[in-house]
């Protein structure tokens, strides 16, 4: 069983899309803007009926350039899907401040992250369009001990009934491993393999590595 909306000091959760600016601050980890139903949502029937793979490094004019490439050459997708993820991609900007950024939109028909863990990065934007949205622990669920010797997700557990899940069309950032004097968050994907499920994800990650490039 999974519960919702369990207010919890590591988390910051609500339908005001300022938020998610809030990730900086020192006691949180995870940060959810809960927003409804977009007019995106009504194009992605056709989406969901051809796999989707889009993978694009840099800044956010070069990324913008390339999802702009996919999505003229994938009818299936509709424009305002793509003005979505873009607005997406701008926030990040401006949350982060970073100037170089992973982004990823795929379709998913496996576990991908079977064990909670954390990212080994400094922030995770999230938004799944498509099927179940991401499982997250509050810090007070967390056995950081046997996360950290690598023990399974029934030991990491304090309390399974304590799991949340992120919406469908929500925006969720994760803080990461390497995000200074933080508690990462830590998370997985749902299962949908047993049940032949598909999510359409889309993941946005700082990378300012991508520096050492230019």
């Amino acid at each position: 069983m999974i519960l919702t909306n369990i207010p919890d000091d590591n988390a910051i959760i609500g339908d005001d899309i300022g938020i998610l600016q809030d990730i900086h601050l020192k006691t949180k980890n995870i940060a959810i803007y809960q927003r409804g139903t977009e007019s995106w949502m009504k194009g992605l029937n056709r989406a969901i009926k051809w796999p989707i793979q889009c993978r694009a490094n840099g800044t956010v004019e070069e990324i913008t350039f390339s999802l702009n490439y996919y999505f003229t050459n994938s009818p299936h997708l509709n424009e305002s899907l793509l003005e979505d993820i873009l607005s997406l991609l701008e926030l990040f900007e401006q949350v982060t401040k970073s100037s170089f950024f992973r982004v990823l939109l795929a379709t998913v028909n496996t576990n991908m992250c079977r064990r909670f863990h954390a990212d080994n990065n400094e922030l995770r934007m999230l938004c799944t369009y498509y099927g179940p949205g991401t499982l997250w622990l509050p810090d007070y669920a967390v056995d950081r001990k046997a996360y950290l010797a690598r023990k399974s997700n029934q030991t990491i557990l304090r309390n399974e009934s304590l799991v949340q899940q992120v919406d469908t069309g929500d925006v969720v950032i994760l803080k990461g491993a390497l995000y200074p004097e933080a508690i990462p968050i830590l998370h997985r994907s749902p299962s949908i393999e047993e049940n032949s499920g598909e999510r359409i994800l889309l993941r946005i990650d700082t990378n300012e590595s991508l520096k050492l490039l230019k």
